[in-house]
């Protein structure tokens, strides 16, 4: 009885926990060890609870509570930092201050 209870209350604690917990996974350009540093502290620093960007997929998961932020301002964020996401163009002012290694070949209309 006692260890049916326990998992009772862990069952309620999980998912009042994960309750509001969004995840998403965003297309960010990089290239490098220190771009998914960035990028990583970027979308923590807009709201993501988690953030794992992969180099070679350019693939960003995030989980975020949907109360405190958004895949729109994640993303903003990201091409705050000089990364262009799904829905977002790095300025080039934010590209420039890349380091020569994070300075991905840009395929989308660049913005000034």
């Amino acid at each position: 009885m006692k260890n049916l209870l326990l998992s009772f209350l862990l069952i309620a604690f999980t998912s009042l926990v994960s309750f509001g917990q969004n995840s998403s996974t965003i297309k960010v350009a990089g290239n490098c060890g220190m771009c998914k540093k960035n990028i990583e502290t970027a979308a923590k620093a807009a709201g993501a609870m988690t953030a794992a960007w992969d180099k070679n997929t350019k693939l960003l998961k995030v989980t975020f509570d949907a109360a405190a932020t958004s895949t729109d301002k994640l993303e903003l964020a990201i091409a705050n930092a000089g990364y262009d996401t799904e829905h977002q163009t790095a300025s080039n002012e934010a590209y420039g201050k890349l380091d020569e290694c994070c300075q991905y070949d840009r395929k989308k209309k660049k913005k000034s």
